[in-house]
């Protein structure tokens, strides 16, 4: 991700308004600005309510709400007051996306529903990002990332075998939902090019946490049985999983005979590979027990860090357990350009790379009220 271009990228003279908030959203409407598109973020008059989830702070904005903010302008707007309403209608008379996640009902009580907006503006592309989406048995309820993990079956296969079901340590199905958002507005926006209609879009944690379970849910439908924790092991290959050295940590994701075999000769282990008990990957599930026993004797004279350089080298997928500041300090890290700074912004870079038309870091996120400019034509 460059840091600083002039306004360019794929989504360059797209222009997209962002009523969201939290998450889901914001994360969406950052992919998008940083491919080029002119994103409004629009915040109630007490602004986004993860500007205040911190420490740490920089000055009066919470990391939070940097994270996941950059490369939009700002300004408030009180969408329950009539004048506000009549100025979001002004600034989506030229806007091609519109992205809310209000609970469904609150623009349609405010007469800013699709059914309304699409016959003012018929090409406008409106993204919901909902909890459950507006019907159905849970239609209309609010949602939240932990409790979408714990509904859709994601809690229940993350955490040790004996231990209890554990959310995933990041909020990985408000982030997924901003990436389908993301997905789907590019999706309708090309068939736009066809029709020359915008669509709603309804985009839901619920849908997408349960999209998440892959291999669980094709398990479950073919075997019958109801998948179960299994700590860091994969429930289908084996050995996929960490195990201890001498410094820490190493994960072996050993996904075929070929790669089983190359481990086998770098940690020097003829009789491994020659072991019937571990011949094929039903043999190594079958026997995973008597595998890891025999790999964790292998690997505690080791050290993980320059044992999965050499397996990965060798053609086996390994990898040291890094913490979040060795993992932002990789050399690979910053090669990869991953990590962003301007001034006193730091910032995950993105990881769509587009040869041609690249992402770029052209504004910091907006402070409260920077931005409160009418002009729709910025």
């Amino acid at each position: 991700m460059a840091p600083t271009l002039p306004n360019a990228g794929a989504l360059a003279g797209c222009k997209v308004i962002d009523l969201s908030r939290v998450l889901g959203g914001p994360y969406c409407t950052q992919i998008l600005g940083d491919h080029g598109a002119d994103v409004l973020k629009i915040e109630p008059p007490g602004g986004d309510e993860t500007r205040g989830w911190g420490p740490p702070f920089l000055g009066d904005t919470a990391s939070y709400f940097i994270g996941v903010n950059r490369n939009k302008e700002g300004m408030t707007l009180d969408l329950s007051q009539p004048a506000g309403q009549e100025l979001l209608r002004h600034l989506l008379a030229d806007a091609d996306v519109l992205v809310e996640n209000f609970k469904p009902g609150t623009l349609e009580k405010w007469g800013l529903g699709f059914d309304t907006l699409s016959q003012a503006f018929p090409k406008l592309v409106h993204c919901r990002v909902s909890g459950f989406g507006a019907d159905g048995p849970l239609g209309g309820l609010p949602g939240y990332d932990a409790c979408a993990q714990a509904m859709c079956g994601l809690m229940s296969v993350n955490g040790e075998a004996d231990g209890d079901a554990t959310r995933v340590g990041l909020p990985v199905v408000d982030m997924v939902t901003g990436l389908n958002a993301a997905v789907a507005i590019l999706l309708a926006l090309n068939e736009r090019h066809r029709s020359g209609l915008g669509q709603f879009l309804d985009i839901t944690l619920y849908d997408c946490a349960l999209s998440l379970l892959h291999p669980h849910a094709a398990n479950f439908f073919y075997s019958g049985k109801v998948p179960k924790r299994s700590g860091n092991a994969h429930p289908n290959i084996a050995p996929y999983e960490t195990l201890p050295t001498a410094s820490g940590p190493i994960f072996l994701a050993v996904g075929n005979n070929r790669q089983f075999a190359l481990m086998a000769q770098v940690l020097d282990a003829p009789t491994l590979a020659a072991d019937p008990r571990f011949a094929t990957n039903a043999d190594r599930l079958q026997n995973r027990q008597a595998l890891r026993d025999a790999l964790s004797d292998l690997l505690a004279p080791q050290h993980a860090a320059p044992l999965a350089d050499r397996l990965l080298r060798a053609g086996v997928p390994a990898a040291a357990v890094q913490t979040v500041d060795e993992a932002l300090a990789h050399p690979h890290t910053r090669h990869r350009g991953m990590v962003v700074e301007q001034g006193d912004y730091k910032g995950v870079g993105s990881p769509i790379k587009l040869s041609r038309t690249p992402a770029t870091l052209r504004k910091l996120p907006p402070a409260l009220q920077e931005a409160p400019s009418t002009n729709t034509n910025n």
